[in-house]
C-alpha cells in the first residue's frame, strides 16, 4: 500500500503537469527569472481586438473588486450599524413627510 505521503506527492505531481499543461496551451512562457509573459500568436485575431479584450479584463477586475468590496462591507459590524441608523433616519423622515402633505392640502 502507498503511504499517504506518496499519494500527496502523486496528486502534486498531477496538479503542477496540468497547469503547465493549461499554461502551453495558452502561450504563456516563463523566462529564466519566472516572469510569465504571454507569447505572441497567429490566430488571426487584430491587435486591436486584443487591446480591446484586455481592456474589457481590466474594466471586469475592477468590477469585481466593486463587488467584493461592496459584499464584505455589508457584512461587518460598522455597516449594520449604519444600516440600521439609515433605516431609523428614514423612518423619522416619513413622518414629518406625512405631516407635511397634510398641511398642504
Amino acid at each position: 500500500m502507498m503511504s499517504g505521503w506518496a499519494l500527496v506527492a502523486i496528486i502534486g505531481i498531477i496538479v503542477w503537469g496540468v497547469v503547465q499543461y493549461t499554461k502551453a496551451r495558452a502561450g504563456i512562457t516563463t523566462d529564466e527569472y519566472g516572469k510569465e509573459t504571454l507569447a505572441p500568436r497567429d490566430d488571426g485575431r487584430s491587435q486591436a481586438e486584443i487591446e480591446a479584450a484586455q481592456r474589457e479584463v481590466t474594466e471586469l477586475k475592477e468590477r469585481i473588486k466593486v463587488l467584493e468590496r461592496i459584499v464584505t462591507d455589508s457584512n461587518s459590524g460598522d455597516a449594520r450599524e449604519r444600516a440600521r441608523i439609515t433605516a431609523e433616519i428614514e423612518a423619522l423622515r416619513g413622518l414629518p413627510a406625512a405631516s407635511k402633505e397634510e398641511q398642504s392640502e
